[in-house]
């Protein structure tokens, strides 16, 4: 999926260096590269948050459960 965003990064920049006015360059790879890539980024990434905050989970519980003897 890296490989996939880069290449649409350079993509949405050789499109935005072809805009007529600077302003209209920044706009072009805001709204075509910077917001639909972080949002597809933020969706992938759940699975991985999910599963790092139950392992968190299970390893605080496991470490409240230690009795020493």
């Amino acid at each position: 999926m890296l490989i996939v965003a880069i290449a649409w990064i350079y993509v949405v920049g050789l499109m935005a260096l072809t805009e007529t006015s600077v302003v209209a360059g920044i706009v072009t790879f805001l709204f075509y590269c910077v917001l639909p890539l972080g949002t597809l980024i933020y969706i992938a990434g759940t699975g991985k948050r999910k599963a790092r905050r139950r392992a968190a989970e299970q390893a605080a519980r496991e470490a409240g459960s230690f009795e020493p003897d």
